[in-house]
């Protein structure tokens, strides 16, 4: 694929977005019509149109577009690093590693403020993926030696949480639709919360384009061309988690979307490394919006957790990966 032909697929993917966030604004107790959002985005008045719609849909809608870009540059990178199909955050033990430690933070030791939950599950994701990374041999041996080192790690922190949860007494059920992911009542300050984070993780792939391109080669080729990869490695590692550490707070863990979303992106074949990561992203972005838009609309005026519409859309991506035993991870050049 030529650089024109990314430019407007990536486009076209953006374009999507819009329309799924647009559509965002209309469901829910009150329906509005197209006009109706139309209306009140141009022109906010202060009534209750447009408090549903500035204070309510669109920041949620927001909040779920960039979760899905930054967990899909999460896994983009993740792969990279391991030149592992099946690596993404919730598969290497990322996302549990930094959601347990939330959970002990916000039972044990409530005085302590939210603003820190992303430090927090920052370094719970780096050390359960530096677990996994050693279980699986660097990252280097099988995928389903990553998988299994993955999910070991993600049962076990998973059993922590559970246990903590049945000690929280009432404050049990709403960690337990946190722990579903979901972007139920999310706002404009959330939003503001989560976006550094997943600016950094993004940015900081954009930045690197060309060491994450050598990265799609072998150690020794990568070395050979100049590349220090004790220095990179924990480089893009953190980077790869930062994302992560900023979403969980924020919307819980969202399955699959770092697996899912990268794959896709690669069979589109886009251009070079930077338009690999921009695609990557905006796919992300997509899922998640569109999975938000069916968890909040197939059971109004309920709604089910995104977790569940990712990890059902999700699923059978991973089952078709998982019996592709011959797949490989290809990376592009820059």
């Amino acid at each position: 694929m030529d650089a024109r032909r990314s430019v407007l697929v990536i486009a076209i993917v953006v374009a999507a977005i819009l329309l799924v966030v647009l559509l965002g604004l209309l469901p829910g107790a009150k329906m509005l019509t197209v006009a109706d959002a139309t209306q009140v985005l141009l022109a906010p008045d202060g009534k209750v149109n447009s408090i549903l719609v500035w204070t309510l849909r669109l920041p949620r809608s927001l909040v779920a577009a960039f979760a899905g870009a930054g967990l899909a540059v999460s896994g983009y990178l993740l792969q990279t690093l391991t030149r592992n199909p099946l690596a993404d955050p919730g598969i290497t033990g990322v996302t549990a590693g930094a959601v347990t430690p939330i959970v002990c933070c916000f039972v044990f030791l409530p005085w302590l403020s939210s603003a820190y939950y992303p430090f927090v599950g920052l370094a719970g994701g780096l050390a359960a993926a530096a677990v996994t990374f050693w279980v699986s041999k660097g990252g280097q041996g099988r995928p389903l030696h990553l998988a299994l080192g993955g999910v070991s790690i993600s049962l076990f922190l998973g059993a922590i949480t559970i246990y903590v949860l049945l000690l929280t007494g009432p404050q049990s059920t709403s960690l337990l639709f946190w722990l579903s992911g979901g972007f139920q009542g999310r706002s404009w300050p959330h939003l503001v919360y989560m976006l550094p984070w997943v600016a950094v993780g993004i940015a900081g792939a954009l930045a690197l384009h060309r060491v994450i391109g050598m990265f799609a080669l072998s150690d020794h080729a990568a070395a050979g061309m100049g590349l220090q990869l004790n220095f990179w490695k924990p480089v893009l590692l953190v980077l790869g988690v930062c994302p992560v550490a900023g979403i969980a707070p924020v919307a819980g863990p969202v399955a699959f979307v770092g697996l899912a979303a990268p794959h896709i992106a690669r069979l589109m074949k886009p251009r070079g490394t930077v338009w690999e990561i921009g695609l990557c992203a905006a796919i992300g972005a997509l899922i998640v919006t569109v999975a938000d838009l069916v968890a909040r609309t197939i059971a109004i005026p309920k709604e089910l957790p995104v977790g569940i519409i990712t990890a059902l859309l999700g699923g059978p991506v991973f089952i078709y990966l998982i019996q592709r035993g011959r797949l490989q991870f290809r990376g592009s050049g820059s």
